[in-house]
């Protein structure tokens, strides 16, 4: 796949923004000096088959157009078939003129081990093949089908890189790193964690990653006491010690919606001795914020009540006014929706032609 030189930057986010903007009030948000689009597209359901891959290649193009200017997938989605649709809707859009590389927002996850295409028959024959065989870990490295040595986080950026056709990802993220905390001692997992950052750091310096992050599920929406449970102090702490303050440590994700409030109600964050939520944390932090799960896999449309609808104006669908509250929790910088087929970039990007909510009618929704 032809490779593409760029990525993200302040003026082609600018000039994104500025050329879809003018009917989609509140929509862009500025964070590291790039305008990401409030709501992104995610790419993690879906079979490993060429239909799918044809599917979300069209999604993408038309979420594009409507204004979506954040992309996020995992080298592990779908068997790699999810980064490597997205590879070949970039290469259409940019051959035709719809985009320009530097105005698209790409972030992908390393750490779980990716099948190709399809999930090995043998998973030990793989594993022994792919990874200890070509030395990039041994077994005690890995825990949970996941890993997160240094060799191996490189393989998995460049091969995500190849994948994608880019010659830079925007923000590469751990995956589900809090994984790891099953089965070793913390002192060991946080000695694991600064390697990767310090891999990771390398490779912000030879310019293959932008910045870097942590994509969690549990580690931010637990209490302090969970065996999972992760410290945003230590990992900005981490983060320093590995690249002082000009780290690139800059981006966390986190599930919320109507059903995962756990980022604006649970203070399990401590800060200069402060307890605070994570979404406030972050934000002492400087980091950017995207929230996943924003429609619990359609699981929250079978059961949105009436009295909750009736507080989002202007909106049409459920899906809809999942992603209005997800995207306007204050501190949420962009909010993911799966969007597998064009139908569903149409329907919930015209949520963003809909100013977010105000602090008084977010307030309300809890009244």
């Amino acid at each position: 796949m032809t490779t593409y030189l760029t990525h993200a930057t302040a003026e082609g986010t600018t000039r994104y923004r500025d050329r879809l903007s003018a009917d989609r009030p509140g929509h862009f948000r500025q964070t590291q000096g790039l305008w990401l689009s409030s709501i992104g597209l995610g790419t993690y359901l879906g079979d490993a088959t060429d239909a799918i891959d044809k599917a979300y290649a069209q999604a993408i193009g038309r979420a594009v157009s409507l204004g979506c200017n954040v992309i996020d997938t995992a080298i592990n989605y779908r068997h790699q078939r999810s980064e490597r649709a997205i590879g070949k809707a970039l290469k259409r859009l940019l051959k035709e003129g719809v985009i320009q590389r530097d105005e698209i927002v790409v972030a992908t996850k390393g750490g779980y081990l990716p099948f190709d295409r399809d999930p090995s028959p043998d998973r030990d024959r793989y594993l022994r093949e792919t990874v200890f065989d070509t030395h990039l870990a041994v077994p005690e490295e890995v825990v949970n089908s996941q890993c997160l040595t240094p060799k191996f986080l490189r393989a998995m950026i460049e091969r995500s890189l190849r994948n994608l056709g880019c010659g830079c990802i925007d923000i590469y993220y751990l995956h589900n790193p809090e994984g790891q905390l099953c089965a070793i001692e913390h002192a060991e997992f946080r000695d694991r964690l600064l390697a990767a950052f310090e891999a990771l750091e390398e490779a912000a310096d030879e310019g293959l990653i932008r910045y870097y992050g942590l994509a969690t599920w549990n580690g931010f929406r637990v209490e302090p006491t969970a065996p999972d449970y992760l410290s945003l102090a230590e990992i900005n702490a981490l983060a320093r010690k590995a690249h002082g303050m000009k780290h690139r440590c800059r981006f966390i994700q986190l599930p919320l919606n109507l059903g995962m409030l756990e980022a604006v109600t649970l203070r399990n964050q401590v800060v200069s001795h402060e307890k605070m939520t994570v979404l406030e944390a972050a934000a002492r932090y400087g980091l950017g914020v995207i929230s996943s799960a924003s429609l619990l896999q359609a699981h929250l449309l079978d059961h949105f009540p009436d009295p909750l609808r009736a507080k989002f104006n202007g909106l049409a669908t459920d899906a809809q006014r999942c992603l209005q509250f997800a995207r306007s929790t204050p501190g949420i910088t962009t909010a993911l929706a799966g969007m597998s087929r064009v139908a569903h970039a149409e329907d919930n990007l015209a949520t963003a032609c809909v100013p977010p909510l105000t602090l008084e009618e977010y307030q309300a929704l809890f009244a």
